[in-house]
Parts: C-alpha cells; structure tokens; sequence
C-alpha cells in the first residue's frame, strides 16, 4: 500500500543544486533527521546524492525536489516497509525584488510535532499560500497559539532589531531552513519569541528559503519597511 497516498506519510527536500557542497549535506542531514525521528527509512548519504546527480543531468544553478515516499502494510500504524525516491528537475525560478506579507488568519499549535519536519502533509502551507495570494500579497506570516511568530508558508525570517539579527524560536512550531541554518553559521543570528509587534518595530525584514535565497520584506501587516541593501548583499554573497 502507498502510505504517502493513503496517510500523507512521505518526506521531501528542494534544493537549488550548485553541486556537492555545504548546503546540500544539510538537505540530507534533515532528511535524516526527520525519517529517524518519524521511525521511517531513509536512503544512504551516497544514495542520495547518486540520484540528484543523475537527475541533474550535469546541470547546475537548478530546481531539484526529491520525495521519498513510502510503501507499507494496509494499517495507519504500521511502519513503512520500504521508501521509493521520486525526483523532479526544473528551472530555477526567478525571486522576486521585494515582498508584501500580512499575518495569516491560519493558526499553528507549537505542540504539533509535525510542524519541525518537511512532510508530503503539507495542505496547511497550501491554504496559508493560497489566502495570501487572495488577498493580493506575496505570503503571510503564522502565528502559534500564544501568538508568537513561527514562519511564512515556506520561508523562514530573519529580522533587524536594534542592530541584532533575529529569527523566531524553533519552539514556537516552525521548520528550521537549511538556508537560515546555513546563514546562522555565518552570522549571529539569534532564535527569540517574537511577536506581529516586533517585526513591525523591526529595522529590517527578510524571508528565505533554498530556492529564493534572501528575499527583503518591503511591507508587513500594511507597515512599510525599511531595506538594509548593505545587509540584503551581505547574506546573498554568504549563500
């Protein structure tokens, strides 16, 4: 039975695929880390990156998403048996200058395991994407239900305070990028509970992910912002 189909139960990565680098360990190291914790099976290090390879084409500078789905026993509780890996190769998309975001009427509960980890159950980031474009804005930010701020519908935050980069707290039910994981080895990022208040008063705001790289917030919840150019260049030339 296929239990990515029947339950939602499947796992899967996108990668703007430069080569075997730095970034591209850390897309498998969560994969890892998710199928371990999430008792499902997982592919090699080597098999992993054998078929990226073969599915880039020699190609670079590329859109690669993998999907580990799985196959199992007829019943929700079962663990999967085996994994089959799907791949899917196109054009890197062009990011946008700049951002509108406003605040998702969606709520996500910081308890929610679920929400740390990639998963083919992704219809949520789906109805957060789709309001937003509704409502003629490029994504909105989630609250929890202490109305922290956890993430965009598949972007992270960076925020410029006071002169200090922040991000919101992984405990407030968010999945960690590998770009925002990458960029706090770079730079001091620091993990706090923020609130809509915060990135209003904020200096600066930022999203980002594997594919759009550092993208600047121009506007938030109908507040214009500010954009640090000298920081923007900074994080985009640490990628």
């Amino acid at each position: 039975m296929n239990k990515t189909l029947e339950f939602g139960e499947g796992l899967f990565e996108t990668i703007n695929w430069q080569g075997e680098n730095e970034k591209f360990q850390l897309h498998y190291e969560r994969l890892r880390r998710s199928a371990q914790d999430l008792f499902l099976p997982y592919p090699s290090y080597e098999e992993f990156l054998r078929v990226v390879e073969t599915a880039s084409g020699g190609e670079k500078n590329i859109y690669i998403k993998v999907i580990l789905t799985y196959i199992g026993q007829d019943h929700y509780s079962a663990t999967p048996d085996s994994y089959e890996i799907r791949v899917k190769k196109k054009p890197l998309p062009k990011p946008p200058e700049n951002v509108k975001l406003g605040v998702s009427p969606f709520r996500r509960h910081s308890q929610n395991p679920l929400w740390c980890y990639k998963t083919t159950n992704y219809f949520f980031s789906v109805m957060v994407k789709r309001h937003a474009l509704s409502q003629g804005r490029f994504d909105d930010i989630v609250l929890n239900e202490r109305e922290y701020v956890t993430e965009c519908s598949a972007s992270n935050l960076i925020v410029l305070k006071d002169g200090k980069l922040l991000t919101p707290h992984r405990d407030s039910g968010l999945l960690v990028g590998t770009t925002l994981t990458y960029l706090s080895r770079k730079f001091p990022v620091e993990e706090k509970h923020l609130k809509v208040e915060d990135l209003l008063e904020a200096d600066s705001l930022f999203i980002t992910n594997s594919i759009m790289g550092v993208v600047p917030v121009e506007e938030v919840a109908g507040v214009k912002k500010r954009i640090d150019n000298s920081l923007l260049q900074s994080l985009r030339e640490a990628l």
